[in-house]
């Protein structure tokens, strides 16, 4: 049911695919789809958790992040085991496997709806609902109504008739685990690129980058990555690790970095640079956001 007419138009165009910008060329005019990368960097493969398996770079150390924040929660987010595959929301692999370099050990569900603006909604709906800060969770459709987590669990569905949408309550009050994943695919059906993006705020400052920050292509069809880790040297200098979610619905993953692979799987990022390349997207221009 992704999606009804006029509606269904918009999430679609707003639908996180590969463009004339992604899949594109890097600086030794090669696409980065068909470049075996080698990081020169040591990798933890036997630990299982984003900050214990990726060491800071030399001379850089990871940025503290505050107990009980997005931040925090996010380093420490259990991986699955080294080497493990993406793979889609029907359990196959996806075609290219060569450019991520750790998977996020969280389900993409059965369905096709998990994709890029949905992976970072989810584990940041995952965190609020770990802290019980359930009057967070809330989440704008495409259309700009908003469905907040307190109302379906009291019982509220969304109806959506073309491009209009309309909120009855018809259930009873469910506040389960089960019924919270229910809700999320809800947002990952009529949430996106564009409103993600005015959800979010605008960083101004690249020292002012964080974990759970996004990098967000608002368009058609749009992308995001998020920052999953934040390493700094003496000089105040910052390296960045990135991670996404893909279309079509597939696991959640850390990026290697093609372009530099002396600092793969870390990248450093300017909020000003006009383009920003990642792995399997190229930003441009480049947008960064925060919750």
């Amino acid at each position: 049911m992704k999606k009804a007419i006029l509606f269904t138009l918009l999430i679609f165009l707003f639908n996180c695919e590969k463009t004339s910008k992604s899949g594109i060329k890097n600086e030794g005019n090669e696409s980065s789809e068909f470049l075996e990368i080698q990081s020169s960097l040591k990798i933890n493969k036997g630990k299982n958790t984003v900050k214990e398996r990726f060491p800071a770079p030399e001379d850089y150390s990871w940025v503290e992040e505050r107990p009980n924040s997005f931040g925090h929660y996010l380093e420490n987010f259990t991986l699955k085991k080294y080497d493990s595959p993406i793979l889609k929301y029907d359990g196959s692999e996806i075609e290219t496997q060569h450019l991520h370099e750790a998977i996020f050990d969280i389900d993409t569900g059965t369905k096709d709806l998990q994709q890029c603006a949905d992976a970072i909604i989810r584990l940041r709906a995952e965190f609020l609902f770990k802290m019980k800060r359930f009057d967070e969770i809330k989440f704008h459709f495409t259309s700009g109504d908003l469905m907040t987590w307190n109302d379906y669990k009291n019982g509220t569905r969304a109806f959506v008739n073309g491009n209009s949408v309309q909120f009855k309550k018809t259930e009873n009050f469910d506040d389960s685990t089960e019924n919270f994943r229910k809700y999320l695919d809800l947002i990952f059906t009529y949430a996106g690129t564009i409103s993600l993006n005015k959800e979010t705020k605008p960083v101004l400052k690249t020292n002012d980058l964080k974990i759970g920050d996004i990098l967000i292509n608002a368009g058609s069809p749009g992308h995001v990555v998020f920052i999953a880790g934040v390493s700094e040297n003496q000089k105040g200098e910052k390296l960045f690790l990135l991670a996404e979610g893909f279309t079509p619905a597939q696991s959640i993953h850390v990026l290697k970095n093609p372009f530099n692979p002396k600092i793969s799987p870390w990248y450093e990022l300017d909020v000003n640079s006009a383009e920003t390349k990642t792995a399997r997207y190229f930003f441009e221009p480049s947008n960064f956001r925060s919750f």
